[in-house]
């Protein structure tokens, strides 16, 4: 694809963060906070100003995908959204097939205010569903019942939305049987995408100031194990799940180690100028040159998430420990220049990131 009259450096992926929240989940720990009526005119010229920036600096690159993510997206008006998807296609070549999610909770979108964001760009819906269960939706804080959710996943498929929910297990006191309930509810969903996430509890969250009595390492490990037993979607990454075609290509490409930005305060990236990468935090908080050694290392410790594994490009080959991969092939292995885990490497993927980097 050639583009006329543009500075041609690398293509970026754009993480757009939107911090604001009805309120606070039991067991959130990332930077968002509640607040019932942000500016949202402040906000939009805030992320223009950072896209305008951008645009500047890397010129007017290739956008293969587009992430809104928070807090919750689906607080935006929808002219706040208009705005910054109209900066962002005045500052940049955003692809014709590009991959625009905007992630969601139940109860703060209905079908008519998601057929504008539709109309707007959105092709992509993730949907903070959590649980099928009302008395453990309550449990984590969420504001929403499960038929709620249902709707919502319901009138995005209506609209021939690519469709994502996450899940959230190992709950105190839950067993495997559990997750294997959980599991066979989600399929009569009919969804494409699923995530599911182990429940972390996170010091200054309201579930870590209580005495919680949490599954032990051995009971998750099975709840881990029965997901793609009883699940009807494939798992492509740790906690990923989708029909073929179906994966979240942004994140596929952020694993993978392609260049991204980040957009707003709380979000970061890793951006791509002049032969040299850069940690980058949005906002303008962070621009510091990182080597090639540790950007290696992080291409690692996201490829590994992938059921494919990290490509073995030179950069990667250089740092890897082939002694320790070739004496423990139980456990990691490589397939078509890509290294992985087997499925009993996956249960020990931090120990594994560990031993396979010099």
């Amino acid at each position: 694809m050639i583009y006329d009259d543009f500075t041609m450096n690398k293509a970026h992926n754009l993480y757009i963060h939107v911090p604001f929240c009805m309120s606070k989940c039991n067991y959130c720990a990332f930077y968002s906070f509640a607040c019932k009526n942000p500016d949202w005119t402040e906000y939009a010229n805030n992320i223009c100003k950072e896209l305008e920036y951008w645009s500047q600096k890397l010129g007017k690159i290739q956008i293969p995908t587009i992430f809104f993510g928070g807090g919750t997206p689906s607080l935006m008006p929808v002219a706040t959204f208009e705005k910054i998807m109209n900066c962002v296609n005045q500052n940049f070549v955003v692809d014709k097939d590009c991959e625009i999610t905007l992630e969601s909770n139940p109860g703060t979108i209905d079908k008519d205010k998601l057929s504008d964001f539709v109309l707007n760009g959105v092709n992509r819906l993730s949907v903070g569903v959590q649980s099928l269960n009302d008395e453990e939706l309550k449990f984590l804080g969420r504001r929403h019942d499960v038929k709620t959710a249902i709707n919502l996943l319901e009138s995005a498929k209506n609209m021939n939305l690519r469709v994502s929910a996450d899940f959230i297990y190992g709950l105190p006191n839950q067993k495997t049987k559990n997750v294997v309930n959980l599991c066979e509810n989600i399929n009569k969903l009919g969804l494409s995408h699923v995530s599911m996430y182990e429940l972390t509890i996170e010091k200054n969250t309201p579930f870590g100031k209580m005495n919680l009595n949490m599954p032990d390492n051995e009971e998750m490990a099975q709840m881990y194990n029965a997901i793609p037993q009883y699940l009807s979607l494939p798992r492509y990454e740790v906690s990923n799940y989708a029909k073929t075609g179906e994966e979240c290509h942004h994140n596929l490409n952020v694993w993978n180690g392609e260049a991204y930005i980040g957009i707003g305060k709380g979000a970061a990236g890793r951006v791509y100028l002049d032969n040299t990468w850069f940690e980058q935090r949005g906002n303008f908080e962070c621009f510091e040159k990182i080597s090639d050694g540790t950007r290696a290392t992080e291409k690692i410790l996201t490829g590994m998430r992938t059921m494919r594994g990290v490509k073995l490009s030179e950069d990667v080959k250089n740092i890897l420990n082939f002694d320790w991969i070739n004496s423990h092939k139980d456990l990691v292995a490589i397939d078509d220049e890509y290294l992985h885990t087997t499925d009993k490497g996956l249960l020990i993927l931090d120990d594994i990131i560990v031993d396979i980097v010099k």
